[in-house]
């Protein structure tokens, strides 16, 4: 199978780094071709432009300014984000990622009466992501609004029959190195498996 890996974290250093090359190195153990894409490193321009706005819904030119990363994410069957969780939310990269990515045309149609899903040769959709502040805050409190657009809402683009994964460490502000690298692990075994 070929997954895109979409990476989000500006430093190489960071234990989200390492999270990033144990999904890319399970993946490519298991068997599958990995198309890996870190956002930061290629200059990906979060920032929606006047002209990309205006012509958002017009399908036969709103690709003309991300043609490569829309023609990778419409070769992949699978898809794994692996990125920080900061303010609740998306790095501001991955935001405009989908902003300038996820295109009518691309990943929906709505040019009928109701929005069609564009990207039903995805069967794989997985998310590695981390938290600074505990559990119960992001799931009791503010109802994990990351896991909510994943799991529903992107969800809703890829095939109806596609397998999910979410996989997310809360708390990384307290835990101790012996618990990162027990995360570590379980993000290879489900990779290896996903």
């Amino acid at each position: 199978m070929k997954f895109l890996v979409l990476y989000a974290h500006p430093m190489e250093t960071s234990y989200q780094s390492a999270l990033h090359d144990t999904v890319v190195t399970a993946l490519r153990d298991a068997g599958h071709t990995v198309d890996d894409s870190d956002l930061y490193a290629e200059g990906f321009q979060a920032v929606l432009s006047r002209a990309e706005r205006d012509q958002y819904h017009d399908t036969s030119t709103n690709q003309s300014t991300v043609t490569k990363d829309v023609q990778r994410l419409l070769d992949c069957e699978g898809l794994i984000f692996v990125f920080p969780t900061w303010w609740y939310g998306l790095p501001a990269i991955l935001k405009g990622y989908f902003d300038r990515v996820w295109l009518p045309g691309v990943a929906f149609d709505v040019s009928g009466p109701k929005t069609t899903p564009l990207l039903t040769k995805i069967t794989r959709l997985g998310v590695v992501t981390t938290f600074g502040s505990p559990w119960w805050l992001n799931n009791l409190y503010v109802r994990n609004p990351n896991r909510t657009l994943f799991l529903r809402g992107i969800r809703r683009l890829v095939s109806p029959q596609a397998r999910t994964l979410w996989l997310a460490r809360y708390g990384m502000d307290y835990i101790d190195k012996s618990t990162r690298e027990r995360f570590l692990q379980r993000v290879r075994s489900k990779m290896l498996e996903f």
